[in-house]
Protein backbone atom coordinates (compact mmCIF):
# COMPACT_ATOMS: atom_id res chain seq x y z
CA UNK A 1 0.00 0.00 0.00
CA UNK A 2 2.75 2.41 1.01
CA UNK A 3 4.78 1.70 -2.61
CA UNK A 4 1.32 2.43 -4.74
CA UNK A 5 1.31 5.34 -2.27
CA UNK A 6 4.58 6.84 -3.45
CA UNK A 7 3.81 5.71 -7.17
CA UNK A 8 1.12 8.15 -7.42
CA UNK A 9 2.82 10.56 -5.38
CA UNK A 10 5.91 10.14 -8.25
CA UNK A 11 3.37 10.46 -11.04
CA UNK A 12 1.98 12.98 -9.93
CA UNK A 13 5.00 15.26 -9.98
CA UNK A 14 5.94 13.94 -13.52
CA UNK A 15 2.51 14.95 -14.34
CA UNK A 16 2.95 18.75 -12.60
CA UNK A 17 6.63 18.69 -14.10
CA UNK A 18 4.74 18.11 -17.68
CA UNK A 19 2.76 21.31 -17.53
CA UNK A 20 5.25 23.05 -15.88
CA UNK A 21 7.55 22.30 -18.41
CA UNK A 22 4.80 22.86 -21.53
CA UNK A 23 6.55 25.38 -23.92
CA UNK A 24 5.20 29.24 -23.56
CA UNK A 25 3.97 30.41 -27.39
CA UNK A 26 6.67 31.42 -29.73
CA UNK A 27 9.07 33.90 -29.84
CA UNK A 28 11.51 33.73 -27.43
CA UNK A 29 12.60 36.75 -25.55
CA UNK A 30 14.63 39.14 -27.01
CA UNK A 31 17.41 38.57 -25.03
CA UNK A 32 18.16 35.31 -26.84
CA UNK A 33 21.02 33.95 -29.27
CA UNK A 34 20.01 35.82 -32.89
CA UNK A 35 19.87 32.40 -34.55
CA UNK A 36 16.90 31.51 -32.52
CA UNK A 37 15.18 33.90 -34.70
CA UNK A 38 15.06 31.68 -37.74
CA UNK A 39 14.02 28.74 -36.05
CA UNK A 40 10.45 30.82 -35.94
CA UNK A 41 9.94 29.32 -39.50
CA UNK A 42 10.04 26.14 -38.74
CA UNK A 43 6.85 23.62 -37.18
CA UNK A 44 9.24 22.98 -34.49
CA UNK A 45 9.25 26.88 -32.76
CA UNK A 46 6.33 26.56 -30.34
CA UNK A 47 8.53 23.55 -28.75
CA UNK A 48 11.35 25.16 -28.15
CA UNK A 49 11.99 27.49 -24.94
CA UNK A 50 14.57 30.21 -24.49
CA UNK A 51 13.71 31.77 -20.95
CA UNK A 52 16.22 31.45 -18.33
CA UNK A 53 14.12 29.12 -15.79
CA UNK A 54 14.35 26.41 -19.13
CA UNK A 55 17.75 27.17 -19.77
CA UNK A 56 19.42 27.48 -16.37
CA UNK A 57 18.13 24.04 -15.83
CA UNK A 58 19.13 22.37 -19.30
CA UNK A 59 22.53 23.72 -18.87
CA UNK A 60 22.96 21.87 -14.96
CA UNK A 61 23.88 18.91 -14.18
CA UNK A 62 24.47 15.87 -11.42
CA UNK A 63 28.42 17.16 -10.76
CA UNK A 64 27.08 20.73 -9.94
CA UNK A 65 30.38 21.80 -10.05
CA UNK A 66 31.62 25.23 -10.31
CA UNK A 67 34.60 27.45 -10.48
CA UNK A 68 32.95 29.78 -7.82
CA UNK A 69 32.67 27.06 -5.38
CA UNK A 70 30.00 24.75 -3.82
CA UNK A 71 26.39 25.27 -4.46
CA UNK A 72 26.56 26.67 -8.33
CA UNK A 73 26.52 24.64 -11.04
CA UNK A 74 28.93 23.75 -13.48
CA UNK A 75 28.63 25.64 -17.12
CA UNK A 76 30.69 23.63 -19.64
CA UNK A 77 31.05 27.47 -21.55
CA UNK A 78 28.36 29.20 -21.50
CA UNK A 79 24.55 28.54 -20.60
CA UNK A 80 22.46 27.06 -23.43
CA UNK A 81 20.52 29.43 -25.54
CA UNK A 82 17.00 27.55 -25.99
CA UNK A 83 15.58 23.97 -25.65
CA UNK A 84 13.83 21.85 -27.77
CA UNK A 85 10.91 20.00 -25.93
CA UNK A 86 10.16 17.35 -29.02
CA UNK A 87 7.11 15.28 -29.27
CA UNK A 88 8.67 12.82 -31.40
CA UNK A 89 12.23 12.19 -33.14
CA UNK A 90 11.50 14.05 -36.09
CA UNK A 91 11.59 17.50 -34.42
CA UNK A 92 14.71 16.83 -33.07
CA UNK A 93 15.63 16.03 -36.80
CA UNK A 94 14.42 19.15 -37.89
CA UNK A 95 16.67 20.95 -35.26
CA UNK A 96 19.54 19.60 -36.36
CA UNK A 97 19.04 20.69 -39.86
CA UNK A 98 18.09 23.95 -39.51
CA UNK A 99 21.63 23.98 -37.48
CA UNK A 100 23.06 22.26 -40.42
CA UNK A 101 21.80 25.23 -43.13
CA UNK A 102 23.38 27.80 -40.87
CA UNK A 103 26.76 29.51 -42.20
CA UNK A 104 27.96 28.86 -38.39
CA UNK A 105 26.07 26.08 -37.17
CA UNK A 106 24.29 26.34 -33.33
CA UNK A 107 25.56 23.29 -31.16
CA UNK A 108 23.09 21.11 -30.14
CA UNK A 109 22.74 18.05 -26.95
CA UNK A 110 20.88 15.56 -26.37
CA UNK A 111 19.92 15.87 -22.83
CA UNK A 112 18.32 13.00 -20.75
CA UNK A 113 18.28 13.02 -16.73
CA UNK A 114 21.75 15.34 -16.81
CA UNK A 115 23.51 12.94 -14.96
CA UNK A 116 26.57 14.04 -16.67
CA UNK A 117 29.26 15.31 -14.21
CA UNK A 118 31.52 17.97 -15.98
CA UNK A 119 28.71 19.42 -18.08
CA UNK A 120 29.25 17.05 -20.70
CA UNK A 121 25.41 17.36 -21.95
CA UNK A 122 25.63 20.89 -22.29
CA UNK A 123 24.81 22.95 -25.54
CA UNK A 124 26.95 26.22 -24.95
CA UNK A 125 24.82 28.91 -26.75
CA UNK A 126 23.13 26.32 -28.24
CA UNK A 127 20.15 24.42 -27.72
CA UNK A 128 19.33 21.60 -25.62
CA UNK A 129 17.00 18.75 -26.30
CA UNK A 130 15.08 17.79 -23.45
CA UNK A 131 14.56 13.97 -24.21
CA UNK A 132 12.09 13.59 -21.47
CA UNK A 133 9.47 14.98 -23.04
CA UNK A 134 9.39 12.49 -26.35
CA UNK A 135 6.19 11.69 -26.97
CA UNK A 136 5.10 12.85 -23.98
CA UNK A 137 3.16 16.19 -25.29
CA UNK A 138 0.77 13.94 -27.58
CA UNK A 139 0.64 11.03 -25.69
CA UNK A 140 3.04 9.05 -26.90
CA UNK A 141 4.73 8.11 -24.09
CA UNK A 142 3.85 4.32 -23.59
CA UNK A 143 4.14 3.33 -27.02
CA UNK A 144 7.77 3.80 -26.45
CA UNK A 145 8.01 1.44 -24.51
CA UNK A 146 7.46 -1.79 -25.86
CA UNK A 147 8.33 -5.63 -25.01
CA UNK A 148 8.48 -8.36 -27.50
CA UNK A 149 7.49 -11.69 -25.50
CA UNK A 150 7.91 -13.73 -29.17
CA UNK A 151 11.12 -11.85 -30.21
CA UNK A 152 12.76 -11.58 -26.83
CA UNK A 153 13.18 -8.01 -26.81
CA UNK A 154 12.42 -4.28 -25.82
CA UNK A 155 12.17 -1.27 -27.83
CA UNK A 156 12.72 1.39 -25.80
CA UNK A 157 13.12 5.25 -26.47
CA UNK A 158 16.11 6.85 -25.77
CA UNK A 159 14.52 8.84 -22.94
CA UNK A 160 13.19 5.86 -21.06
CA UNK A 161 14.88 4.82 -17.72
CA UNK A 162 16.48 1.35 -17.64
CA UNK A 163 14.59 1.22 -14.07
CA UNK A 164 11.13 1.37 -16.44
CA UNK A 165 12.59 -0.83 -18.51
CA UNK A 166 13.33 -3.39 -15.73
CA UNK A 167 9.74 -2.95 -15.23
CA UNK A 168 7.75 -3.76 -18.07
CA UNK A 169 10.10 -6.62 -19.32
CA UNK A 170 9.93 -7.94 -15.78
CA UNK A 171 5.83 -8.21 -16.26
CA UNK A 172 6.75 -10.28 -19.03
CA UNK A 173 8.55 -12.69 -16.40
CA UNK A 174 11.77 -11.29 -18.65
CA UNK A 175 15.05 -8.91 -17.86
CA UNK A 176 17.70 -7.46 -19.51
CA UNK A 177 21.07 -9.11 -18.61
CA UNK A 178 23.54 -5.56 -18.33
CA UNK A 179 22.80 -2.95 -16.56
CA UNK A 180 24.08 0.25 -14.56
CA UNK A 181 24.70 0.16 -10.51
CA UNK A 182 22.15 3.23 -11.10
CA UNK A 183 18.46 2.48 -13.19
CA UNK A 184 17.16 6.20 -13.08
CA UNK A 185 19.19 7.05 -16.02
CA UNK A 186 18.02 6.90 -19.59
CA UNK A 187 18.51 4.38 -22.12
CA UNK A 188 20.43 6.71 -24.93
CA UNK A 189 22.83 8.31 -21.89
CA UNK A 190 23.91 5.66 -20.74
CA UNK A 191 24.66 3.28 -24.27
CA UNK A 192 26.47 6.61 -25.58
CA UNK A 193 29.09 5.99 -22.76
CA UNK A 194 29.08 2.30 -22.38
CA UNK A 195 26.64 1.02 -19.58
CA UNK A 196 28.84 -0.76 -16.66
CA UNK A 197 27.97 -2.82 -13.61
CA UNK A 198 28.72 -6.31 -11.83
CA UNK A 199 27.47 -8.04 -14.56
CA UNK A 200 29.58 -7.15 -17.51
CA UNK A 201 32.12 -9.64 -16.64
CA UNK A 202 29.77 -11.78 -17.79
CA UNK A 203 27.78 -10.18 -20.18
CA UNK A 204 29.67 -7.53 -21.49
CA UNK A 205 28.43 -3.57 -21.14
CA UNK A 206 25.26 -2.36 -22.30
CA UNK A 207 26.90 -1.24 -25.58
CA UNK A 208 27.36 -4.84 -26.05
CA UNK A 209 24.02 -6.11 -25.38
CA UNK A 210 21.84 -4.15 -28.31
CA UNK A 211 20.48 -5.30 -31.33
CA UNK A 212 19.03 -2.08 -33.37
CA UNK A 213 19.51 1.52 -33.24
CA UNK A 214 16.78 4.45 -34.24
CA UNK A 215 19.43 7.29 -34.57
CA UNK A 216 19.42 10.88 -35.89
CA UNK A 217 22.76 12.25 -36.92
CA UNK A 218 24.49 15.53 -37.02
CA UNK A 219 23.13 16.34 -40.43
CA UNK A 220 19.69 15.42 -39.51
CA UNK A 221 19.35 12.11 -40.69
CA UNK A 222 17.26 9.36 -39.11
CA UNK A 223 18.50 6.00 -39.57
CA UNK A 224 17.80 3.02 -38.36
CA UNK A 225 20.99 0.86 -37.96
CA UNK A 226 22.39 -2.61 -36.73
CA UNK A 227 25.62 -4.61 -36.83
CA UNK A 228 23.98 -5.38 -40.20
CA UNK A 229 22.63 -2.55 -41.50
CA UNK A 230 24.61 0.49 -41.37
CA UNK A 231 27.15 -1.20 -38.71
CA UNK A 232 29.88 1.67 -39.05
CA UNK A 233 27.30 4.14 -37.16
CA UNK A 234 25.74 1.61 -35.20
CA UNK A 235 29.35 1.03 -33.67
CA UNK A 236 30.25 4.54 -33.55
CA UNK A 237 27.18 5.97 -31.89
CA UNK A 238 27.77 2.95 -28.73
CA UNK A 239 29.95 4.18 -26.51
CA UNK A 240 30.27 7.42 -29.22
CA UNK A 241 30.26 10.40 -25.87
CA UNK A 242 27.19 11.75 -28.36
CA UNK A 243 29.37 12.59 -30.99
CA UNK A 244 27.59 10.75 -34.12
CA UNK A 245 24.12 11.09 -33.40
CA UNK A 246 20.84 10.95 -31.31
CA UNK A 247 19.34 7.75 -29.63
CA UNK A 248 16.06 7.63 -30.24
CA UNK A 249 14.86 3.91 -30.15
CA UNK A 250 16.89 0.80 -29.02
CA UNK A 251 16.10 -2.66 -29.37
CA UNK A 252 17.77 -4.40 -26.11
CA UNK A 253 17.67 -8.16 -26.26
CA UNK A 254 15.91 -10.06 -23.14
CA UNK A 255 16.02 -12.96 -20.87
CA UNK A 256 14.52 -14.96 -18.53
CA UNK A 257 14.28 -13.17 -15.04
CA UNK A 258 15.05 -14.30 -11.49
CA UNK A 259 12.79 -13.93 -9.31
CA UNK A 260 15.62 -13.27 -6.33
CA UNK A 261 19.28 -12.74 -5.30
CA UNK A 262 21.31 -13.59 -2.67
CA UNK A 263 23.02 -10.40 -2.17
CA UNK A 264 26.53 -11.52 -0.23
CA UNK A 265 29.49 -9.34 0.92
CA UNK A 266 33.15 -10.83 1.82
CA UNK A 267 35.98 -9.18 3.54
CA UNK A 268 39.29 -8.84 2.73
CA UNK A 269 42.43 -6.92 4.32
CA UNK A 270 44.54 -6.81 1.42
CA UNK A 271 43.58 -5.88 -2.23
CA UNK A 272 45.72 -8.73 -3.54
CA UNK A 273 43.30 -10.98 -1.50
CA UNK A 274 40.54 -9.60 -3.00
CA UNK A 275 41.60 -8.93 -6.45
CA UNK A 276 42.75 -12.46 -7.23
CA UNK A 277 39.35 -13.60 -5.75
CA UNK A 278 37.32 -11.38 -8.67
CA UNK A 279 39.42 -12.46 -11.35
CA UNK A 280 38.30 -16.10 -10.62
CA UNK A 281 34.97 -15.32 -9.79
CA UNK A 282 35.14 -13.70 -13.44
CA UNK A 283 36.99 -16.40 -15.20
CA UNK A 284 34.40 -17.19 -17.22
CA UNK A 285 34.39 -18.14 -21.57
CA UNK A 286 37.89 -17.10 -21.62
CA UNK A 287 41.88 -19.08 -21.06
CA UNK A 288 42.65 -21.11 -18.28
CA UNK A 289 39.33 -22.44 -17.33
CA UNK A 290 36.85 -21.54 -14.61
CA UNK A 291 38.17 -23.02 -11.50
CA UNK A 292 36.19 -24.29 -8.54
CA UNK A 293 34.46 -20.84 -8.50
CA UNK A 294 34.23 -19.01 -11.95
CA UNK A 295 30.82 -18.41 -12.58
CA UNK A 296 29.22 -18.98 -9.44
CA UNK A 297 28.35 -15.64 -9.14
CA UNK A 298 26.21 -13.54 -11.47
CA UNK A 299 27.52 -10.15 -9.96
CA UNK A 300 30.82 -9.40 -9.55
CA UNK A 301 32.04 -5.69 -7.84
CA UNK A 302 33.72 -4.60 -4.67
CA UNK A 303 34.53 -1.66 -2.87
CA UNK A 304 37.55 -0.13 -0.60
CA UNK A 305 36.10 1.02 3.19
CA UNK A 306 38.70 3.71 3.94
CA UNK A 307 38.24 4.85 7.37
CA UNK A 308 35.02 4.91 7.60
CA UNK A 309 32.76 4.64 10.94
CA UNK A 310 29.50 2.61 9.03
CA UNK A 311 30.00 -0.47 6.88
CA UNK A 312 27.48 0.81 4.74
CA UNK A 313 26.88 3.62 2.03
CA UNK A 314 24.30 5.11 0.35
CA UNK A 315 25.42 3.33 -2.85
CA UNK A 316 25.11 -0.34 -1.19
CA UNK A 317 22.03 0.36 1.30
CA UNK A 318 19.91 -3.38 1.33
CA UNK A 319 16.92 -3.37 0.41
CA UNK A 320 14.26 -2.57 2.94
CA UNK A 321 12.14 -5.77 4.29
CA UNK A 322 9.06 -6.02 4.04
CA UNK A 323 6.11 -5.49 6.64
CA UNK A 324 5.43 -10.03 6.48
CA UNK A 325 9.58 -10.01 6.31
CA UNK A 326 11.69 -11.08 9.86
CA UNK A 327 14.98 -10.36 7.68
CA UNK A 328 17.04 -7.58 8.52
CA UNK A 329 17.18 -4.07 6.48
CA UNK A 330 21.16 -4.06 6.68
CA UNK A 331 23.78 -6.55 6.49
CA UNK A 332 25.29 -6.32 9.31
CA UNK A 333 24.14 -5.88 13.33
CA UNK A 334 25.67 -3.75 15.70
CA UNK A 335 27.93 -6.33 16.48
CA UNK A 336 29.06 -6.74 13.53
CA UNK A 337 29.91 -3.37 12.69
CA UNK A 338 32.37 -3.69 15.89
CA UNK A 339 33.59 -6.46 14.57
CA UNK A 340 34.48 -4.86 11.20
CA UNK A 341 35.34 -1.72 12.65
CA UNK A 342 38.27 -4.09 14.83
CA UNK A 343 39.40 -5.29 11.94
CA UNK A 344 40.02 -2.27 10.11
CA UNK A 345 42.06 -1.06 12.53
CA UNK A 346 44.05 -3.91 12.71
CA UNK A 347 44.44 -3.52 8.71
CA UNK A 348 45.61 -0.20 9.03
CA UNK A 349 42.29 1.85 8.04
CA UNK A 350 41.65 -0.53 4.68
CA UNK A 351 39.31 -2.52 4.34
CA UNK A 352 38.28 -4.64 0.98
CA UNK A 353 34.30 -5.86 0.40
CA UNK A 354 34.01 -8.19 -2.79
CA UNK A 355 30.29 -7.94 -2.89
CA UNK A 356 28.53 -10.29 -5.79
CA UNK A 357 24.96 -11.66 -5.98
CA UNK A 358 23.65 -15.15 -6.92
CA UNK A 359 20.20 -14.78 -9.02
CA UNK A 360 17.94 -17.69 -8.39
CA UNK A 361 13.88 -18.83 -8.67
CA UNK A 362 12.31 -17.74 -11.59
CA UNK A 363 11.61 -19.57 -14.75
CA UNK A 364 15.29 -20.50 -15.55
CA UNK A 365 16.84 -19.49 -12.31
CA UNK A 366 18.32 -22.07 -9.98
CA UNK A 367 16.61 -22.72 -6.66
CA UNK A 368 17.80 -21.53 -3.34
CA UNK A 369 19.40 -24.92 -2.29
CA UNK A 370 21.59 -24.36 -5.14
CA UNK A 371 22.31 -20.73 -3.95
CA UNK A 372 23.39 -22.63 -0.73
CA UNK A 373 25.68 -25.11 -2.32
CA UNK A 374 27.54 -22.47 -4.10
CA UNK A 375 27.63 -20.64 -0.94
CA UNK A 376 29.66 -23.45 0.79
CA UNK A 377 31.80 -23.72 -2.26
CA UNK A 378 32.41 -19.65 -1.94
CA UNK A 379 32.87 -19.52 1.68
CA UNK A 380 35.81 -22.67 1.26
CA UNK A 381 37.17 -21.52 -1.78
CA UNK A 382 37.79 -18.13 -1.64
CA UNK A 383 40.35 -15.97 0.44
CA UNK A 384 38.37 -14.12 2.76
CA UNK A 385 38.69 -13.18 6.56
CA UNK A 386 37.05 -16.05 8.18
CA UNK A 387 33.65 -15.00 9.76
CA UNK A 388 33.21 -12.12 7.54
CA UNK A 389 30.64 -12.77 5.19
CA UNK A 390 27.64 -10.92 5.23
CA UNK A 391 24.61 -12.51 2.99
CA UNK A 392 21.02 -11.25 2.63
CA UNK A 393 18.16 -12.46 -0.24
CA UNK A 394 16.37 -10.01 -1.56
CA UNK A 395 13.91 -9.18 -5.09
CA UNK A 396 16.12 -9.50 -8.06
CA UNK A 397 14.36 -6.14 -9.09
CA UNK A 398 15.16 -4.68 -5.70
CA UNK A 399 18.82 -5.27 -6.02
CA UNK A 400 19.04 -3.95 -9.62
CA UNK A 401 17.41 -0.44 -8.07
CA UNK A 402 19.03 -0.51 -4.57
CA UNK A 403 20.86 2.60 -5.27
CA UNK A 404 17.82 4.83 -5.41
CA UNK A 405 17.17 3.60 -2.08
CA UNK A 406 20.47 5.21 -0.67
CA UNK A 407 19.17 8.20 -3.36
CA UNK A 408 16.04 8.92 -1.30
CA UNK A 409 18.11 8.75 2.24
CA UNK A 410 20.55 11.46 1.05
CA UNK A 411 17.84 13.52 -0.85
CA UNK A 412 15.95 13.36 2.45
CA UNK A 413 18.88 14.36 4.46
CA UNK A 414 19.62 17.38 1.76
CA UNK A 415 22.64 15.58 0.69
CA UNK A 416 21.93 14.57 -3.18
CA UNK A 417 22.35 17.72 -4.81
CA UNK A 418 25.62 18.59 -3.61
CA UNK A 419 28.86 18.89 -5.81
CA UNK A 420 30.24 15.53 -7.40
CA UNK A 421 33.79 15.61 -8.26
CA UNK A 422 33.75 12.17 -9.43
CA UNK A 423 36.79 10.07 -10.84
CA UNK A 424 36.21 7.00 -12.62
CA UNK A 425 38.76 5.41 -14.18
CA UNK A 426 39.58 2.16 -16.58
CA UNK A 427 42.97 0.31 -15.23
CA UNK A 428 45.31 -2.35 -16.48
CA UNK A 429 45.84 -5.41 -14.46
CA UNK A 430 49.22 -4.64 -14.70
CA UNK A 431 48.83 -1.75 -12.18
CA UNK A 432 45.51 -2.06 -10.10
CA UNK A 433 48.07 -3.21 -6.82
CA UNK A 434 50.27 -0.23 -7.43
CA UNK A 435 47.12 1.95 -7.47
CA UNK A 436 45.77 0.30 -4.48
CA UNK A 437 48.51 1.01 -2.79
CA UNK A 438 49.45 4.55 -3.79
CA UNK A 439 45.70 5.89 -3.79
CA UNK A 440 43.67 3.45 -1.32
CA UNK A 441 46.60 3.50 1.46
CA UNK A 442 48.09 6.48 0.63
CA UNK A 443 46.59 9.56 -0.80
CA UNK A 444 42.81 8.65 0.14
CA UNK A 445 43.32 7.15 3.59
CA UNK A 446 44.64 10.53 4.58
CA UNK A 447 41.05 12.36 4.48
CA UNK A 448 37.96 10.72 5.61
CA UNK A 449 35.94 9.20 3.32
CA UNK A 450 33.50 11.15 1.63
CA UNK A 451 31.50 8.38 -0.82
CA UNK A 452 31.83 5.36 -2.03
CA UNK A 453 34.86 3.66 -3.72
CA UNK A 454 34.54 1.13 -6.11
CA UNK A 455 36.93 -1.57 -7.50
CA UNK A 456 36.03 -4.49 -10.24
CA UNK A 457 37.71 -6.20 -12.60
CA UNK A 458 36.59 -6.87 -16.58
CA UNK A 459 36.83 -9.23 -18.95
CA UNK A 460 38.26 -7.81 -22.10
CA UNK A 461 36.55 -10.04 -24.68
CA UNK A 462 33.00 -9.04 -23.75
CA UNK A 463 33.82 -5.85 -25.19
CA UNK A 464 33.27 -4.90 -29.00
CA UNK A 465 36.72 -2.76 -29.88
CA UNK A 466 34.59 -1.93 -32.87
CA UNK A 467 32.61 0.19 -30.65
CA UNK A 468 33.84 4.30 -30.09
CA UNK A 469 33.86 3.12 -26.01
CA UNK A 470 37.72 3.44 -24.80
CA UNK A 471 38.92 1.02 -22.31
CA UNK A 472 42.54 0.79 -20.83
CA UNK A 473 45.40 -0.79 -24.19
CA UNK A 474 45.31 -4.22 -25.58
CA UNK A 475 48.54 -5.35 -23.53
CA UNK A 476 47.81 -8.85 -24.23
CA UNK A 477 46.14 -9.06 -20.53
CA UNK A 478 42.72 -10.39 -20.69
CA UNK A 479 41.29 -8.33 -17.57
CA UNK A 480 40.95 -4.88 -16.91
CA UNK A 481 39.80 -2.98 -13.88
CA UNK A 482 37.46 -0.50 -12.85
CA UNK A 483 37.79 1.91 -10.12
CA UNK A 484 35.01 4.27 -9.46
CA UNK A 485 35.64 6.99 -6.65
CA UNK A 486 32.29 8.85 -6.44
CA UNK A 487 33.03 11.77 -3.77
CA UNK A 488 30.26 14.34 -2.57
CA UNK A 489 31.46 17.81 -1.45
CA UNK A 490 28.91 18.67 1.10
CA UNK A 491 30.91 21.59 2.89
CA UNK A 492 32.37 24.80 1.73
CA UNK A 493 35.66 23.91 0.48
CA UNK A 494 35.57 20.11 -0.29
CA UNK A 495 35.12 20.93 -4.05
CA UNK A 496 38.56 22.06 -4.40
CA UNK A 497 40.48 19.72 -2.04
CA UNK A 498 39.17 16.36 -3.64
CA UNK A 499 39.27 18.15 -6.83
CA UNK A 500 43.06 18.59 -6.35
CA UNK A 501 43.26 15.12 -4.83
CA UNK A 502 41.65 13.67 -7.84
CA UNK A 503 44.64 15.34 -9.87
CA UNK A 504 47.01 13.89 -7.15
CA UNK A 505 45.82 10.28 -8.36
CA UNK A 506 45.95 10.83 -11.86
CA UNK A 507 49.59 12.63 -11.37
CA UNK A 508 50.54 8.94 -9.41
CA UNK A 509 49.40 7.01 -12.11
CA UNK A 510 51.52 9.09 -14.06
CA UNK A 511 54.33 8.72 -12.53
CA UNK A 512 54.02 4.99 -11.51
CA UNK A 513 53.24 4.51 -15.43
CA UNK A 514 49.70 3.17 -14.44
CA UNK A 515 48.14 3.45 -18.70
CA UNK A 516 44.52 4.64 -16.89
CA UNK A 517 41.83 5.65 -19.29
CA UNK A 518 38.97 7.57 -17.77
CA UNK A 519 35.78 6.45 -18.17
CA UNK A 520 32.49 8.88 -17.88
CA UNK A 521 35.79 11.47 -19.39
CA UNK A 522 36.43 14.94 -19.51
CA UNK A 523 39.55 16.80 -20.59
CA UNK A 524 39.73 20.26 -21.53
CA UNK A 525 40.70 20.52 -25.08
CA UNK A 526 41.22 18.50 -28.04
CA UNK A 527 44.77 18.09 -27.90
CA UNK A 528 44.28 15.67 -24.74
CA UNK A 529 41.17 13.63 -25.70
CA UNK A 530 43.45 12.92 -29.07
CA UNK A 531 46.81 12.30 -26.53
CA UNK A 532 45.21 11.27 -23.52
CA UNK A 533 42.00 9.45 -23.80
CA UNK A 534 42.10 8.26 -27.61
CA UNK A 535 45.89 7.60 -28.57
CA UNK A 536 47.30 7.47 -31.99
CA UNK A 537 45.12 3.86 -32.91
CA UNK A 538 41.66 5.07 -32.38
CA UNK A 539 41.54 9.11 -32.88
CA UNK A 540 41.83 9.18 -36.76
CA UNK A 541 38.93 6.59 -36.57
CA UNK A 542 37.08 8.85 -34.16
CA UNK A 543 37.54 11.68 -36.70
CA UNK A 544 36.68 9.85 -39.47
CA UNK A 545 33.47 9.02 -38.04
CA UNK A 546 32.85 12.59 -36.61
CA UNK A 547 33.20 13.79 -40.45
CA UNK A 548 31.19 11.60 -41.76
CA UNK A 549 28.32 12.04 -39.26
CA UNK A 550 28.28 15.13 -37.44
CA UNK A 551 30.69 17.09 -39.94
CA UNK A 552 30.10 20.87 -38.64
CA UNK A 553 30.45 19.36 -34.87
CA UNK A 554 27.01 20.26 -33.91
CA UNK A 555 26.59 17.23 -31.62
CA UNK A 556 27.53 17.77 -27.77
CA UNK A 557 29.92 20.21 -28.09
CA UNK A 558 30.01 19.92 -23.69
CA UNK A 559 32.60 17.00 -24.28
CA UNK A 560 35.33 19.62 -25.53
CA UNK A 561 35.57 17.17 -28.23
CA UNK A 562 35.10 19.17 -31.10
CA UNK A 563 33.94 22.73 -30.93
CA UNK A 564 33.77 23.77 -34.52
CA UNK A 565 32.91 22.28 -37.90
CA UNK A 566 35.74 20.17 -39.31
CA UNK A 567 37.75 20.96 -42.14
Amino acid sequence: MKQEQVRMAVLLMLNCFVKATAPPPWPPSASSASFLDDLGDLGIAPLIRADEAATARASADFGNLSVAGVGAPRLAAAAAAAVLYPSRPADIAALLRASCARPAPFAVSARGCGHSVRGQASAPDGVVVDMASLGRLQGGGARRLAVSVEGRYVDAGGEQLWVDVLRASMAHGLTPVSWTDYLHLTVGGTLSNAGISGQAFRHGPQISNVLELDVITGVGEMVTCSKEKAPDLFDAVLGGLGQFGVITRARIPLAPAPARARWVRFVYTTAAAMTADQERLIAVDRAGGAGAVGGLMDYVEGSVHLNQGLVETWRTQPQPPSPSSSSSSSFFSDADEARVAALAKEAGGVLYFLEGAIYFGGAAGPSAADVDKRMDVLRRELRHERGFVFAQDVAYAGFLDRVHDGELKLRAAGLWDVPHPWLNLFLPRSGVLAFADGVFHGILSRTPAMGPVLIYPMNRNKWDSNMSAVITDDDGDEVFYTVGILRSAAAAGDVGRLEEQNDEILGFCEVAGIAYKQYLPYYGSQAEWQKRHFGAKLWPRFVQRKSKYDPKAILSRGQGIFTSPLA
